[in-house]
């Protein structure tokens, strides 16, 4: 299976399925001498984990991660680091009704026709399960990134119709990890909450958003070609489970402004080259401005419901579907830390790139 990796000069495979025995990430272009925090590791494995709320699957999984290489006395020693996860709650037997059929809005007809096989517990390598390699990953490039003083943050900002209506200069994002629904302005967060319950006991499941801030990017960042810093920031948000949709800077709404009011006219401050505004959202010309980057991310309602659903089986055979098992409501809340672990990946990945072509 081709596809399993991302990056360039800071490179992560991922491998293991939902319910395989395990699943796992070699890094492989970690700098040395890095400092290994594998409390901070877990720390950020625990944001993504199931279990961790009524408004989330109910899986149980510790998502502890081992560090199997490429650290010496807590340090990284610059060769590939590799870190697995155990599985430990799977019930494969919750999947075992649809070993034969398709369900709807699932990869489970795709896989077949791609590979003449698939593995039905749980959507195999296609499940979400996979995005804690990831996870663990972008804690490294994290701790990467924190040398540069560069900060990622993301958060809620809509379940289904229901959206926040503030930018992030508006929002205390430290607020953030304070609910469960990962939404930095209480009130909203609260209702958001107490919509996914609502849409849960229907058995049904909603949507929502997460945007993203960057800050201390500096400028430089980036190729001005085919992998323009947001071209592949996009990518990385697109490859996770669920993403139908990614924006950056003004977006779809620049459409309605007129060159005149889009243009980010620069000035400068104590030094520094700066924008007045930030339409562009961080990035011209594919290649970093200095100025915050920001995105937003769209999610769709998680495909397994428990209403009956009309499909097909593997003979064409027509057949009714029904969702057993555990599953999320709402991916979004889940889903904040994985944003910010694939924008970590692409930072650093931009980062050593960069220190390549200036020691040219």
């Amino acid at each position: 299976m081709a596809g399993n990796i991302f990056g360039q000069a800071f490179r992560i495979t991922t491998f293991g399925e939902s319910h395989g025995k395990a699943i796992g990430v070699i890094i492989d272009g970690c700098p040395p001498g890095l400092d290994i925090d594998e409390e901070f590791i877990q720390s950020e494995l625990d944001r993504r984990k199931p279990g961790q709320s009524a408004i989330v699957t109910q899986r149980k999984e510790s998502d502890t991660a081992q560090v199997l290489s490429g650290v010496f006395e807590g340090k990284s020693t610059g060769t590939p680091i590799a870190m697995v996860i155990y599985n430990a709650d799977a019930r494969s037997k919750d999947y075992s009704h649809i070993a034969d059929k398709y369900r709807p809005s699932h990869a489970d007809y795709t896989y077949q026709v791609k590979y003449g096989v698939r593995d039905y517990r749980g959507g195999g390598r296609s499940s979400a399960r996979e995005t804690a390699a990831r996870v663990a990953a972008g804690a490294v490039a994290k701790l990467l990134l924190q040398q540069e003083g560069i900060q990622i943050q993301a958060y809620v900002s809509q379940v289904g119709h229901m959206a926040l209506e503030k930018s992030y200069h508006e929002l205390d994002l430290t607020e953030t990890e304070n609910n469960i629904v990962r939404c930095p302005d209480p009130a909203v967060a609260e209702a958001m909450i107490e919509y996914i319950k609502a849409v849960r006991k229907d058995g049904d499941t909603i949507g929502g958003v997460v945007n993203a801030v960057i800050k201390g990017c500096p400028a430089g960042w980036g190729e001005p070609a085919f992998d323009k810093l947001h071209a592949d920031l996009g990518k990385a948000m697109l490859s996770i489970n669920a993403c139908k949709g990614f924006e950056y800077g003004s977006g779809f709404e620049g459409v309605r402004m007129r060159g005149s009011e889009h243009n980010d006219q620069f000035y400068t401050e104590d030094g520094a080259v700066k924008t007045k505004t930030n339409h562009s959202g961080g990035i011209q010309g594919g290649i970093s401005n200095g100025m915050d980057i920001y995105f937003r991310v769209a999610f769709k309602p998680v495909a397994t419901i428990v209403p009956e659903q009309a499909s097909i089986n593997e003979a064409g055979e027509e057949v009714t579907v029904v969702g057993k098992g555990r599953h999320d409501p709402c991916v979004v809340p889940r889903a904040v830390p994985i944003v910010e672990a694939m924008a970590a990946l692409v930072l650093v990945d931009h980062m050593l790139r960069q220190r390549v072509n200036i020691s040219r």
